[in-house]
């Protein structure tokens, strides 16, 4: 992604660049926005579901932001450009033709993440890694399907790790709302990963 970003910053932006910006303030563009190139196309990739689409929103999004870098005035530059990347997501799919389900937001509790336990961090033998292949997939496949805008929150906070505040600017919501979608989420995505039954059988036996 940054090869191709490269490239499209060489044809479409290096030319005006200069006049845009000034050489101080794109010096600054590249050390501080450009870093956040593979995660902006990763945000992008989970809410477009559409690799080739991403690809066009995070280019647009990162000549938009290039454009516009000279009057950002500080605090978290990534959510900065994620806010734009997700914009640029929002135009690239209503273009396309693509829809995004959106559902209503309910606080649920993250009992069930808990049940998520983590993993030793140890080289896997080639079986191992084969299963942990498998596992990340399932892991990507179920990301997928969970509904916005809980997805959304997930990749930001899980993926990307911002704190509730960038995802709160990035999202144009309350830092309530961002922690009630990531709890919602994530319940949502340990009932795809755990197997059937595990959740209810958790559940009742917590309220004895």
């Amino acid at each position: 992604m940054k090869a191709i970003a490269s490239s499209f910053f060489a044809r479409r932006g290096a030319a005006t660049g200069a006049s845009l910006l000034g050489a101080g303030v794109a010096r600054r563009f590249n050390v501080e926005i450009l870093p956040h190139l593979d995660g902006a196309y990763n945000l992008a990739r989970y809410l477009t579901r559409d690799s080739a689409l991403a690809e066009d929103a995070v280019q647009e999004a990162m000549l938009r932001a290039f454009r516009a870098f000279g009057q950002f005035r500080g605090g978290s530059a990534r959510a900065w450009l994620f806010a734009i990347v997700r914009n640029c997501c929002r135009t690239a799919q209503a273009g396309s033709g693509a829809l995004s389900l959106m559902i209503n937001e309910n606080s649920l509790s993250e009992e069930a993440a808990a049940q998520l336990a983590n993993r030793a961090d140890e080289r896997p033998n080639p079986e191992e890694a084969l299963q942990a292949k498998d596992t990340a997939e399932r892991v990507r496949e179920a990301l997928e399907a969970i509904p916005e805008p809980f997805r959304e929150a997930l990749v930001l906070r899980e993926l990307e790790d911002l704190s509730y505040a960038e995802i709160a600017q990035v999202t144009g919501v309350p830092v309530g709302t961002v922690m009630s979608r990531l709890a919602r989420g994530r319940t949502i995505l340990a009932k795809e990963l755990l197997p059937s039954g595990k959740l209810a059988g958790d559940r009742s036996r917590s309220t004895k």
